[in-house]
């Protein structure tokens, strides 16, 4: 009597052997419909994607040599057509659809969605050019909101110590994708114009797939950026990569490290642009000096001291008035640079303890366990404790214990 199906024991490659047929040969040819997901090109020129709609997720792979027949660069998020037939890969279990041809099939959900969304905030004039502001020439303060982990972080300050350290950068962390990413981004957008923690606010991450950059296209973010008080920079991606944060900003940069650049004037550039009004100024300067002279060549030898005096005169006064308040400024600077760091000398000596040794007072550790003492409860008699003093330091051997009353 024969073995049915049911009662035969298979081994593994045999029966992914038969689920191998079975797909293949009935799915040799078929178009499949779906949303581009996680689309990530390799080094050896295939495209490997996913497919996927409301319910399930389908991999595919499509092979350099078929990459002519595409006519658009294929985006997560677009909706398209693949044909082409299934493939079952053994070693894994799994399958995927081996794509001979892609066609779009209209918008992806996504892109609708923030098609749709990009329309009605337009609407509401939260893009509009005339209210977006120039940002400060020299900033002394920027704020970043972006991932604390993140690539856009390191990128921002490597390029802000490259080309000016003294600027100081104030981090607000926030997770910059998932679920409940934009209500957070929104809210350090909030913080930093409530607490003027930046002369301009930074908003960005590194590259990543359209749903990853979701929360940088939310109604909460785009309208906490049109509301700032202070100027806004998005700096979200690549250069690429577009979500309606750019929209909203005053200013958008095509990466982190490029909204960087454009906070962070470099001393070769300020360099640069003094030695280049001093040329201007130069320039000016002879000119005039050579109308002068042909000028006072139509004049007497008489005329001459009077004519120039008269003339430099303005020059003279302007140039010592001008240097008398230059040094004015200088000597008040210096004075409020040296009264504060005075005031922060006598703060930081303050919180020393040291400072509190030299009053009188000892930290006592126990030897054994190299812990400060605050109470006689921690020792036993014939413990070591080592005292620190204001100069020096003392071994001794406790002898007894007075707990004492607790104050």
């Amino acid at each position: 009597m024969p073995t049915s199906a049911a009662e035969r024991v298979y081994s593994v490659s045999e029966i992914t052997e038969l689920v191998k047929a079975t797909l293949e040969d009935g799915f040799s040819r078929v178009s499949v419909k779906g949303e581009i997901s996680n689309f990530r090109p390799s080094s050896t020129g295939h495209w490997y994607f996913s497919l996927k709609d409301a319910e399930a997720l389908l991999s595919v792979v499509m092979f350099r040599g078929r990459l002519d027949g595409v006519r658009f660069p294929p985006a997560d998020g677009m909706l398209v057509k693949a044909t082409g037939g299934i493939s079952v890969y053994a070693r894994r279990g799994s399958y995927q659809l081996v794509c001979e041809s892609l066609v779009k099939a209209g918008e992806g959900d996504i892109l609708a969605m923030l098609e749709e969304r990009k329309r009605r905030l337009a609407a509401e004039g939260l893009f509009d050019e005339g209210r977006k502001r120039p940002l400060p020439l020299f900033p002394s303060r920027v704020a970043v909101v972006t991932s604390p982990t993140g690539a856009a972080i390191r990128d921002i300050l490597r390029v802000m110590r490259r080309r000016n350290a003294g600027i100081d950068v104030v981090i607000l962390p926030t997770p910059v994708q998932g679920e409940g990413a934009d209500a957070q981004i929104a809210r350090q957008i909030e913080i930093a114009n409530r607490y003027r923690l930046g002369e301009v606010i930074v908003v960005g991450r590194g590259g990543g797939s359209l749903e990853d950059l979701l929360p940088f296209s939310s109604e909460l973010v785009v309208r906490a950026i049109a509301t700032s008080a202070v100027p806004v920079i998005s700096a979200v991606g690549h250069e690429t990569d577009v979500t309606l944060a750019d929209f909203a900003a005053d200013v958008r940069a095509p990466t982190p490290s490029a909204a960087a650049e454009m906070v962070a004037a470099s001393r070769e550039e300020l360099l640069a642009r003094v030695r280049g009004l001093g040329s201007l100024i130069g320039d000016s300067l002879t000119g005039r000096l050579e109308r002068i002279r042909s000028l006072l060549r139509q004049f007497s030898t008489d005329n001459l001291e009077r004519n120039v005096r008269v003339f430099l005169q303005p020059f003279t006064q302007r140039a010592d008035e001008g240097h008398a308040a230059l040094v004015q400024e200088m000597r008040g600077l210096a004075r409020e640079a040296r009264h504060r760091l005075e005031l922060a000398s006598r703060e930081l000596s303050s919180y020393s303890p040291f400072s509190i040794l030299e009053r009188g007072y000892a930290v006592v550790t126990h030897r054994r366990t190299r812990r400060v003492l605050v109470s006689a409860e921690r020792v036993r008699e014939g413990d070591g404790v080592d005292i620190r003093l204001a100069k020096g330091a003392l071994q001794a051997t406790v002898e007894g214990i007075d707990a004492g009353e607790e104050q």
